[in-house]
């Protein structure tokens, strides 16, 4: 027995199309939440012959060091003590010490608050600290 063509189009294709645009939207979203955690304004310095960073922690904290010295933790400025205050509160929360912390220094940051960030880092308990920089300058 044969059968027709148009049996085999038939079918209820709402809920693929559905499913199909919530996952645009996820994605949407989740890369327009990636952009706001860093700021772009930050120049970073470079550093030819570092490595890349090949795998990502989702605990990771970025916190960003303008060239007049503001701190800010996902866009939102912070003071030094209080940078220090959320370092804690995240080993606390995280039972261990293993939370790693990328500073995004300005290459025309002061040294001064850079070292702030990581003596906060050190009376934290954290000693994961890595820097971000460039490889090459691009668009």
């Amino acid at each position: 027995m044969r059968k027709h063509p148009d049996e085999y189009l038939s079918g209820n294709l709402t809920a693929m199309i559905d499913v199909v645009f919530q996952l645009i939207i996820f994605f949407v979203a989740t890369v327009s939440l990636q952009d706001t955690v860093s700021d772009q304004r930050i120049r970073l310095a470079m550093a030819p012959s570092g490595k890349p960073v090949t795998t990502k922690d989702p605990r990771e904290v970025y916190i960003d060091v303008d060239k007049s010295g503001q701190l800010r933790i996902a866009r939102y400025p912070y003071s030094h003590r209080e940078v220090a205050f959320i370092l804690k509160k995240i080993v606390q929360d995280n039972g261990n010490n293993q939370v790693p912390v990328i500073i995004r220094g300005d290459e025309n940051a002061r040294h001064d608050a850079v070292k702030n960030v990581m003596d906060a880092c050190a009376a934290a308990g954290i000693w994961k600290i890595k820097f971000a920089a460039l490889k090459e300058r691009g668009g």
